[in-house]
């Protein structure tokens, strides 16, 4: 259910999270509809003798769940993302859980905008992006 904070709802340090896992099928409509086919992301073999245990999944499909955070959790209907600025700390590998966190660092009353200082953790709990996310707030 999509959450409706509206514009005076919101206060510094308010903050939402929900988890995901990313599945095989997300991998393959991502590479469809992206039409990334680079095999770090898409040849188990050619992963493993790069480094990796296996496929590493999309950076912009993890990346997605950004959307998600604000879209759907803060703030939720009356979002307008506006701009994000990601950062990549790790892999992420097909079949692992993600806890996706956002807080509200920064209002701004006179354009009814906000800052979302947001992080994924993987499901070992290690950081494996963060993002400053800018948001409008259309009511």
């Amino acid at each position: 259910m999509t959450k409706e904070y509206r514009f005076i709802d919101l206060k510094l340090g308010l903050s939402e999270s929900f988890k995901t896992n990313v599945t095989t099928e997300m991998m393959t409509q991502f590479m469809k509809l992206s039409g990334d086919n680079n095999p770090l992301h898409t040849d188990k073999d050619f992963a493993k003798s790069h480094g990796f245990d296996g496929p590493i999944v999309y950076g912009m499909l993890t990346s997605s769940f950004y959307s998600t955070l604000v879209g759907v959790y803060l703030p939720g209907k009356y979002c307008v993302l506006q701009g994000m600025d990601i950062s990549f700390h790790g892999p992420v590998f097909s079949g692992e859980e993600l806890n996706v966190v956002g807080e509200i660092s920064y209002i701004n009353e006179a354009y009814k905008q906000i800052e979302i200082k947001a992080y994924i953790l993987n499901q070992q709990g290690k950081k494996i992006s963060k993002a400053k996310i800018k948001v409008g707030i259309n009511e």
